[in-house]
């Protein structure tokens, strides 16, 4: 594979595909962490002398134009970050697209509009994404593929460009691979992993995967709720998956027959409406009354997951362990978090929800060892899956 380091691009056109999937509230940016994350590649291209023509994705608009996830405001903080104008056209293909790339002088960029605005970017005939990709081929000379958030898709954009074009990972996704290979080959021991967020069938694979692998496994966050069903436990009002409570007891036999050492919350904290004014309650994990909702692991629970993470070396943490964007039910995962910037080896935040929890708790992202993009990427990675935008990039 070519590395960004060794690709000449000086004077040419590079097709950068990124990932500046961030949050908007009323067009606000809550949370630039994903454009932040894509400058260094973009700076080094135009160190070397290229344009760029950036496409990225934004939300989940199905195919249609939907105003509210256009690209528009990340391209006024894009040039704010990067101190130099950025072009936003909106559109993604078309003789204005096409004209307007390419009379790019080396050192201007453009942005086009939201990829998922055209239907035939998540298409799953390959006919249709090969026709958009051979469109966005017309537009660069290069193409460098940095959104490591969508490498999992097999995407336009993302899967079948690279293909028709002189290729290289940028900077983001090589680093991403390089840290999500220490947690899969041959991690530093004692090796941990935390795990949150709604719902347990978005994790069911990377656990069954990594318990044959870690040393110590927490679990937190709303998916917690169909694990304490699974031991027998009432749960009120919580969040839970009946359909996999059988799934879950074999990941706990799992668990048991691996020696790995599965920590389950022994306290909650519980309130009788899903809402930011809501009154917290603390109780014990198998005291929880049936018209209450556990909203967040308690103070016990968390001190243990902390103890564990601070005792391992290598630490990943994917999934708030509460409500966290409430603050009275955000405590457990700033415990996470904080444990995490006290680990003595490597510690990788696996993106989505948990790195928008520790920038919203107050934490620098230079506190922990590595702060991933993709969430959801970091998770198939994990569960051994092949993702289908390295495989395209021949990494």
């Amino acid at each position: 594979m070519t590395s960004l380091v060794d690709l000449d691009v000086a004077g040419k056109r590079v097709f950068l595909r990124c990932d500046l999937n961030v949050p908007l509230k009323e067009s606000k940016i809550t949370d630039d962490g994903r454009i932040r994350a894509s400058l260094p590649t973009i700076n080094a291209l135009l160190a070397k002398g290229a344009s760029i023509v950036i496409a990225a994705h934004l939300g989940r608009p199905k195919g249609e134009v939907k105003p509210e996830l256009s690209l528009a405001p990340v391209a006024v903080r894009l040039a704010e970050l990067l101190g130099k104008p950025v072009q936003f056209i909106p559109a993604i293909t078309g003789a204005d697209v096409t004209a307007k790339a390419q009379s790019l002088a080396p050192g201007e960029i453009l942005l086009l509009e939201n990829i998922r605005f055209a239907s035939a970017e998540t298409s799953k005939d390959e006919s249709e994404r090969l026709a958009l990709a051979t469109e966005l081929a017309k537009l660069a000379d290069i193409y460098v593929g940095d959104g490591f958030g969508a490498v999992h898709r097999k995407h336009a954009s993302v899967f079948d460009l690279p293909k028709l074009m002189p290729h290289a990972a940028g900077t983001l996704v090589s680093a991403e691979v390089e840290v999500l290979k220490k947690l899969t080959v041959d991690p530093v021991r004692p090796y941990g992993v935390v795990l949150g967020g709604s719902k347990v069938s978005d994790k069911i694979g990377v656990i069954a995967n990594l318990l044959g692998k870690v040393d110590v496994m927490a679990i937190g966050g709303g998916m917690l709720f169909t694990f304490l069903a699974a031991q027998g436990k009432e749960i009120g009002t919580s969040l839970v998956e009946v359909d996999l409570i059988d799934t879950v007891k074999g990941l706990i036999k799992q668990a048991e027959d691996s020696g790995v050492k599965l920590l389950i919350p022994t306290d909650i904290v519980i309130a009788p409406t899903f809402s930011a004014d809501a009154t917290p309650t603390l109780v014990s994990s198998d005291a929880i009354p049936n018209n209450q909702m556990g909203l967040d692991i308690g103070p016990e629970s968390a001190a243990a997951f902390a103890a564990a993470i601070k005792n391992c070396k290598t630490v990943f943490w994917n999934g708030p362990m509460g409500v966290f964007e409430f603050p009275k039910f955000a405590a457990g995962t700033k415990v996470i978090a904080q444990a995490l910037t006290e680990v003595s080896g490597i510690s990788v935040v696996g993106g989505g929800d948990s790195a928008a929890a520790v920038r919203a708790l107050g934490f620098e992202d230079s506190q922990f060892g590595y702060i991933s993009t993709g969430g959801g990427a970091s998770l198939e990675y994990l569960e051994g899956k092949e993702l289908p935008g390295l495989t395209a990039l021949d990494l």
